[in-house]
């Protein structure tokens, strides 16, 4: 069994501009599809719109709201909230209040699978 405290894993800014925690990833822990990911972002900040060709991400709203845009369909999310993000779909999301979510994505988020417009 493999525990990891979220606290203890260091914070990093992605390719798309969010400020990430790893909790379990292919660096802390035996996984080989998946990886879980803790983002923050200050109220009024957004990604960059970006997309992955390999991996499916899925967002749950912790705490905050903002308006996620996912292949040109925008919706207001908020906490309890879960966002399907599919391979290829090209996404951005705006943090209307300081926003905190979770990012799981199979297989693993890697930044050379982060592709811009």
């Amino acid at each position: 069994m493999i525990v990891r405290q979220i606290e203890e894993q260091p914070a990093f800014t992605t390719k798309d501009g969010s400020t990430i925690r790893e909790i379990m990833n292919v660096g802390n822990a035996p996984i080989r599809n998946q990886s879980l990911a803790e983002a923050c972002m200050g109220a009024g900040a957004s990604t960059e719109r970006h997309h992955h060709k390999l991996s499916e991400e899925i967002y749950f709203i912790l705490a905050g709201s903002a308006l996620v845009e996912v292949d040109g369909v925008a919706r207001e999310v908020a906490e309890g909230d879960a966002i399907l993000i599919p391979p290829g779909a090209r996404h951005t999301i705006t943090a209307h209040t300081d926003l905190r979510f979770l990012c799981c994505c199979s297989p693993r988020y890697t930044h050379e699978d982060t592709y811009f417009d």
